[in-house]
């Protein structure tokens, strides 16, 4: 599980799918899944072999169960911390996140330099946090995780 503002991108889809070698990509975002365009411009970043997915937020907290028990290893991806929290309400199947790029925007503060997160974002990860899931910052997959304990 990734948290990356820009979706769908060289990072996600070279980086990771490289370090992880995952079968399938999915994509949690409300406007993706209901944008035929956006569907088809995120998709022409996504190599052939890797199976690609778009579902909203509360279609894929349906599905966590079975992508959980699939053999196919799975990434998914939502754009923000609300999306996360969302998905995590409706199951304890996310145990694992990772904080990639979530870039300024309002009244966002820089806790790292690809993390930028208002007080009731970081409050919302640190719930999430004391509930057992695992959260850490990680811009690309040779860089050392950042334990969320360590982001101010």
């Amino acid at each position: 599980m990734r948290i990356d503002d820009r979706l769908i991108h060289g990072q996600v889809v070279v980086g990771w799918a490289q370090a992880l070698s995952p079968d399938r990509l999915v994509l949690a975002d409300d406007t993706v899944a209901a944008s035929e365009w956006e569907r088809e411009l995120y998709a022409t970043g996504v190599p052939p072999e890797l199976d690609l997915e778009f579902v909203s937020v509360d279609e894929a907290a349906g599905r966590l169960d079975d992508w959980d028990g699939s053999s196919q290893r799975t990434i998914l991806l939502v754009g923000d911390v609300d999306s996360l929290a969302r998905l995590c309400e409706h199951s304890s199947q996310i145990r694992k996140v990772n904080l990639g790029g979530i870039h300024r925007e309002g009244q966002r503060e820089e806790r790292l330099p690809y993390v930028f997160l208002t007080d009731d974002e970081l409050a919302k990860l640190r719930a999430l946090s004391s509930r057992g899931v695992e959260i850490t910052a990680q811009d690309v997959p040779t860089a050392s995780e950042i334990p969320l304990g360590e982001i101010l």
